[in-house]
């Protein structure tokens, strides 16, 4: 999961609120190797790891990202990510359409990033 989400910047919690509102639900990462949910945690948004495929990484069920993302102009939302797990924080993009979202997380201030792929789970 750390590869899906990453962080840098808080937003208000009515924002992290709109922004989970859209981004709710159950996604597969394009590679099948992961789902999580995306759902309200508080005043933030969570991503959890409902299954993992490949735990050689280890990624683990019940792993969580928590979000704090801001819809911008362009239609995307951005902020921050923090993984308790591994104490790592990330900046983070995501782009949502109809049924898919594009995660780019990023570390180092933007020099290493990563996308990521996801297609809801119906």
């Amino acid at each position: 999961m750390r590869r899906l989400l990453l962080a840098l910047a808080l937003v208000s919690s009515s924002a992290a609120g709109a922004a989970a509102a859209d981004l709710d639900g159950t996604w597969l990462r394009d590679d099948g190797n992961a789902r999580v949910r995306i759902a309200p945690c508080g005043d933030k948004i969570c991503a959890t790891n409902l299954w993992i495929g490949d735990t050689s990484k280890g990624e683990a069920a019940g792993d969580k990202l928590i979000m704090t993302l801001a819809r911008q102009p362009d239609g995307t939302f951005s902020g921050n990510a923090y993984d308790p797990k591994r104490d790592w924080n990330y900046s983070m993009t995501i782009t949502a359409t109809a049924g898919a979202l594009t995660t780019r997380g990023c570390i180092l201030g933007r020099l290493i990033c990563r996308d990521v792929n996801w297609k809801a789970v119906e």
